[in-house]
């Protein structure tokens, strides 16, 4: 298989649904910077090579198929929720806002949702919540790449910014070099407090030694 299928598309389209989008997430699991959702509406039966889970893709073709998608789809919407309001409601919460905001964003109204893993009680839009749907789904696989590419451009500018946590090796995620980098620098102003508990900890105890 060259890309996700159809398949739940397909049976959507021949209930007379014409506008069916996809919507995934990229940077639940990071230690820093927001988390980003997308929502994209691609043309019936029109199928697209190389669409597939975003994290089963190199950046060079991820980029690749980015604009492929910009080109090809009816419409796309992204969203997205900061660092310091994933602290305050939690990632899930924070997921789900980015996707209902990626949904407003659109620039037509979809009239059916397929989700990766996730309902959205506040969107009063036929649903379907799909696991493992950037596998299942071709719409779902091209939301996962179009939310991927977005974020990941911004921990590159990041970077620039906070050059000391390789923001643009990471993209924010919990590796041995980042989590070495809080240890020396401590926390920078886009790093999630809630993810980094025993960094902040160990940080607020180095100021009562020092004090």
């Amino acid at each position: 298989m060259t890309h996700a299928p159809l398949t739940f598309e397909r049976k959507l389209w021949a209930q007379g649904h014409r506008t069916v989008a996809g919507i995934d997430e990229a940077g639940r699991g990071p230690l820093a910077g927001p988390v980003v959702a997308a929502c994209v509406v691609l043309p019936i039966d029109v199928e697209i090579d190389g669409i597939f889970d975003s994290k089963k893709l190199s950046p060079k073709r991820r980029e690749h198929l980015y604009d492929i998608i910009y080109e090809v789809a009816i419409a796309v919407g992204v969203g997205r929720v900061e660092h310091d309001i994933i602290d305050e409601i939690n990632i899930l919460n924070a997921t789900r806002r980015a996707m209902e905001i990626s949904v407003h964003s659109c620039e037509i109204k979809p009239d059916y949702l397929l989700i990766d893993a996730v309902e959205l009680s506040k969107i009063h839009i036929p649903q379907q919540s799909i696991i493992k749907g950037d596998n299942r789904s071709q719409s779902i696989a091209a939301a996962s790449i179009i939310a991927k590419v977005t974020r990941d451009r911004e921990m590159k500018k990041w970077d620039k910014i906070y050059p000391e946590y390789g923001f643009a090796n990471h993209k924010g995620y919990s590796t041995k070099k980042h989590r070495e980098a809080i240890q020396t620098y401590g926390l920078c102003p886009i790093h999630r407090r809630s993810f980094n508990k025993k960094y902040l900890q160990a940080s607020i105890w180095e100021l009562q030694v020092r004090g």
